[in-house]
């Protein structure tokens, strides 16, 4: 069934010029009170569209956030070159246009409002001399300036090929609540608003979640009853006024929209490129409508959230300085051999892409030694990131020495520029781990969110979904909770001692340096700070294969509304399984046993379905 083009709405009274084959453009960045322009855009008609002859080229608004790299890949995976918008007139004259939204609401509205061209219009002689004659000013109403988004709102309205991603989809609405209200670009009835954390349910929402597919919309034909992937803690909700768009919704807590479709316009709130094989069919089916499938796709039975098995890959130079992935025995990577050598478990790139086909929700890479002295200078790993993203379309997370810094020449970074770099290179997710700690120190001592910490200015752009905190505790036993300030627990498993109670002592430096904090009061302070995801790993538990720390686990689960992975202990199938129904943890990552071959995703994925807990297959 074919849906409905979309109709254009009244016209406002913010007027732009029409565009001629004699005009002459000229680019312009730059930045305006947001003051300056209206909220959200309406048709501005006498914008001409004209699409380029290509078929083989793609139009890419990739407004500089996040990781657009993983839909560049992508889109040449299938065979496409991508041309990149440099001005308002590469919208107007694209075949097919993807905006991949990454960050957040208020810095992209910002770009598509303040960054435009000017245009100069030609007029005959006899116009010229009039305005000279009325206005005494021949430039008076020569030069206008057209802005992204009435590029791109006329080139919707026009119904031109499109799909938007993720933030793609919500700045299509009103507006959005996100460090708002922030006006969009109005062409969706709706606000944007942040999911609820009242009622149990995580946010951000982060993971493989099914889609409840409303009306035919083309580009989810190959879907299913499959997991597709999310992350974001703010979404639309359908109502009498949106619903026509509407082509899948999607179950988390409410009812949100997962997905839109008005005749060539299209855009969804999950993200293709990272949900593995049956995300590149949508954006397959984007690109090339008319085609079908020639592979048979397997029927699965996604019904709501899955539990996240991630991969996680512990990368070093060894004492020849390649780059290896190691294992440490609780952070110890060296082989207790004569040589004493770096243990080395393998290849970064190639374990990436044998994970990825193996089927695990996520790829981790920890930079164990990296950055030390100067970040930005780590070539070595940032290269690991492109190739790997070049294969690997599920989320790539790396952590490592994300921090502010200045090197050697004085010159100052900010962490907010290393984690940059991170995304440009194919990172989805940054991890922060000394840093965060410090950060936390401070913030419980003063009370006061200055702004300047690694989690603060960088959720404050990329969106907290964006941030992970690593914790790396080990226990201190205790006889009486009441001898510590911090949170103790009872233990499952007595002390060597007998003891029955521990506290959890936050570490820095790769656990080294034991700090005084713990790691209950380290994931409160973070989750205020803006971190959108806790990997708790423990120090005892790392490379004894004797399960998870369940007591940590939970503890910390219990204490925070968003998302715990379990880290630190996996040896058997039967610890996911037991970390999953014993605790709040939404994902479990695992490095030796995969890495060994002791224990294959899929039969962690298998075992998993048998126990009655929902996994992506």
């Amino acid at each position: 069934m074919e849906a409905a083009p979309f109709t254009s709405p009244p016209t406002s009274s913010f007027k732009t010029p029409s565009i001629s084959s004699s005009s002459s453009l000229i680019s312009l960045s730059k930045n305006f009170s947001r003051n300056h322009l209206p909220s959200k855009f309406k048709s501005p008609r006498n914008l001409s569209v004209r699409a380029s002859n290509d078929d083989s080229v793609v139009t890419l608004l990739d407004y500089g956030a996040g990781n657009v790299r993983s839909v560049r890949n992508a889109i040449r995976h299938l065979g496409f070159q991508i041309k990149d918008v440099q001005t308002p007139k590469d919208i107007l004259n694209a075949r097919r246009l993807i905006f991949p939204g990454v960050g957040a609401f208020a810095p992209a509205m910002d770009v598509l409002n303040n960054t435009g061209f000017v245009f100069l219009s030609v007029f005959s002689l006899f116009q010229l001399l009039l305005f000279v004659l009325i206005f005494n000013n021949p430039f008076l109403f020569c030069i206008n300036i057209c802005r992204m988004g009435e590029a791109l709102c006329t080139y919707i309205q026009n119904d031109r090929p499109f799909l938007g991603i993720c933030l793609g989809l919500q700045l299509l609405f009103e507006s959005s609540e996100e460090n708002g209200p922030v006006g969009g670009l109005g062409l969706i009835p709706g606000v944007v608003g942040r999911f609820d954390s009242s009622n149990g349910f995580r946010v951000p929402h982060i993971g493989w979640n099914a889609l409840q597919i409303t009306k035919d919309s083309e580009i989810l034909d190959d879907i299913g009853n499959r997991h597709v992937y999310f992350v974001h803690s703010y979404r639309a909700m359908p109502s009498n006024e949106n619903k026509e768009w509407i082509s899948s919704t999607c179950n988390y807590g409410d009812e949100f929209i997962a997905s839109v479709r008005k005749g060539k316009v299209h855009a969804v709130q999950f993200h293709p490129e990272k949900s593995g094989d049956v995300g590149l069919s949508v954006l397959r089916r984007f690109l090339l409508p008319k085609s079908s499938l020639t592979e048979k796709r397997t029927e699965r039975k996604a019904s709501k959230l899955a539990k996240r098995v991630i991969a996680c890959l512990d990368v070093r130079t060894n004492d020849e300085g390649d780059l290896v992935v190691t294992k440490g025995d609780q952070y110890d990577v060296r082989e207790h051999a004569e040589k004493n050598e770096v243990r080395n478990l393998g290849k970064p790139v190639e374990l990436a892409g044998k994970y990825y086909k193996d089927g695990a929700d996520e790829v981790s890479f920890l930079n164990i030694t990296g950055f030390r002295d100067f970040p930005l200078g780590d070539l070595p790993m940032l290269q690991v990131l492109r190739c790997a993203s070049e294969n690997v379309f599920v989320p790539l997370t790396v952590g490592g020495g994300i921090r502010d810094f200045t090197d050697s020449n004085d010159r100052y970074y900010s962490s907010l520029e290393v984690a940059s770099e991170y995304f440009r290179s194919g990172a989805d997710k940054i991890s922060i781990g000394s840093d965060a700690v410090h950060a936390a120190e401070e913030y419980l001592k003063t009370k006061v969110k200055t702004g300047k910490s690694s989690i603060e200015q960088i959720s404050r752009v990329y969106g907290n979904q964006a941030v992970v905190v690593s914790i790396d505790p080990r226990r201190v036993y205790l006889n009486d909770p009441s001898d510590v300030e911090f949170k103790s627990i009872r233990l499952t498993n007595p002390g060597p001692n007998g003891e029955e109670y521990a506290w959890y002592q936050c570490t820095v430096n790769g656990g080294r340096e034991g700090r005084p904090i713990g790691a209950y009061e380290l994931a409160k302070a973070v989750e205020e700070l803006g971190a959108g995801e806790i990997l708790l790993n423990c120090i005892d538990c790392d490379g004894q294969g004797k399960g998870f720390d369940i007591d940590l686990i939970k503890m910390i689960s219990d204490a925070v509304s968003i998302p715990v992975i379990a880290s630190s202990g996996a040896g058997a199938v039967e610890h996911f399984s037991d970390v999953f129904s014993k605790t709040n943890a939404s994902a479990a990552l695992a490095a030796g046993i995969f890495h060994r071959k002791e224990v294959p995703i899929r039969s962690v994925k298998e075992h998993l379905l048998k126990e009655g807990i929902e996994v992506r297959i």
